[in-house]
């Protein structure tokens, strides 16, 4: 790591903005970071002669002389990347600008522990390596989400209820053996915000992020940079109660959202639904497969099942409950809506709009716009890697003493 412990504060600053702006100008890069045009074409001509940035490509003309466009040098390494979930977990190398090279997905359980699953994890990485001829050293950093709260500074999980036997173990420790790369570890939410962040070149600087999948979890992006809060914990709407009378959560508390409207609840309730005779489309289904997962219902509300639309806008709806009051609270610009079961259908966003528009202020909901991610599926890796390089070029890639 010592080749990136000699850049200066403005290469670094130069390297960052580069990133960021996914292939500027080097105008368009003086402008951005507020440098003469002397100053950049400096730092820039020098950070080319040591092999730290390249000139791709040619901007369309404005009128002048084409302007290239630059990019981070290939040749700086590999970035691995791993987005781990309640149930699956995907493994990906990419480039510093954040090109895929190799990606690998599997179903895992995070119940079964970190040693059986960070054990799969490292396989995987290094089954992506040797399949690309690159070597553990051409990794400069990594980055993995997990889907529990994180104490970003130390990179533990603080008692995460998806993920018992987690608690204050530490992935950073545990890739530690096998790469001399720094790590970062950072709840799996904040990461498919950096994602967006990523891909919206920081053109908003005030968003939410929604994950819906086994839990619930939020993303905030305030002033143009992840909001983690003082511990870590920003962002955990799974557990704001819809239902002081509903079930008991795994957390302990009554009624949270997250026991109520995602994933496995979706599930019990098109088990019932099937076993009560409400839905014979459903029941077809659990009679073939033996369990019922929420992109049956999709497949169900899609078809015109009475009971699984039922079900679809009941979870909608409690969602866009809960999310009436974060959006009241904090007034984004855009809400990005990812994680599983965003697949079941159009007829969940629009159920979850219309409840978050019924309960919201007008004032802030008057341009609020709540969409799908574009990232799609991709969005947690493509913010693994974000947060590697981006904690890279900011200078806090040193290695941390065992």
């Amino acid at each position: 790591m010592g080749r990136w412990a000699q850049l200066s504060a403005n290469e670094l600053n130069v390297l960052e903005g580069v990133f960021w702006a996914h292939g500027p100008s080097r105008d368009a890069l003086s402008s951005q970071l507020e440098f003469s045009k002397t100053r950049a074409n400096a730092v820039v001509a020098g950070l080319i002669e040591q092999g730290w940035l390249d000139e791709v490509g040619l901007r369309a003309s404005s009128g002048g002389r084409r302007a290239e466009t630059l990019q981070l040098h290939r040749g700086l390494g590999v970035l691995l990347c791993a987005d781990l979930g309640a149930t699956s977990v995907e493994v990906a190398v990419l480039t510093p600008d954040l090109q895929v090279l190799a990606r690998h997905g599997e179903s895992i359980d995070v119940r079964d522990g970190p040693a059986v699953v960070l054990s799969r994890m490292r396989t995987l990485m290094r089954e992506l390596l040797t399949r690309g001829g690159i070597k553990p050293k051409q990794v400069i950093a990594i980055g993995v989400g997990v889907p529990g709260p994180v104490d970003f500074a130390s990179g533990q999980l603080v008692e995460p209820p998806l993920m018992p036997h987690w608690d204050s173990y530490s992935i950073r420790d545990d890739l530690r053996a096998d790469y001399e790369a720094p790590v970062w570890v950072d709840n799996d939410v904040n990461l498919m915000a950096l994602g967006e962040l990523w891909r919206l070149k920081r053109t908003l600087p005030n968003f939410l992020v929604i994950k819906v999948g086994t839990g619930i979890g939020c993303g905030v992006v305030c002033h143009g940079e992840v909001y983690r809060g003082a511990n870590g914990s920003a962002g955990d709407v799974g557990h704001i109660c819809v239902d002081p009378d509903g079930p008991r959560c795994h957390c302990g508390n009554l009624g949270c959202v997250e026991t109520m409207a995602a994933g496995p609840a979706i599930a019990r309730a098109a088990t019932e639904a099937s076993q009560t005779g409400r839905s014979a489309m459903l029941a077809e289904r659990l009679n073939d497969q033996g369990q019922l997962t929420p992109e049956d219902v999709g497949h169900a509300s899609r078809a015109g099942d009475a009971a699984a639309n039922g079900i679809v806008q009941a979870s909608g709806a409690l969602i866009g409950q809960m999310l009436a009051s974060v959006v009241n609270f904090f007034n984004p610009s855009h809400v990005f809506l990812g994680g599983g079961v965003t697949r079941i259908g159009p007829l969940f966003l629009a159920s979850l709009r219309q409840s978050v528009y019924q309960r919201s202020l007008a004032l802030s909901t008057r341009h609020l716009e709540i969409l799908y991610s574009p990232l799609g599926d991709q969005s947690g890796l493509v913010g693994a890697g974000v947060l590697a390089m981006q904690e890279m070029l900011r200078g806090r890639g040193k290695v941390l003493p065992a």
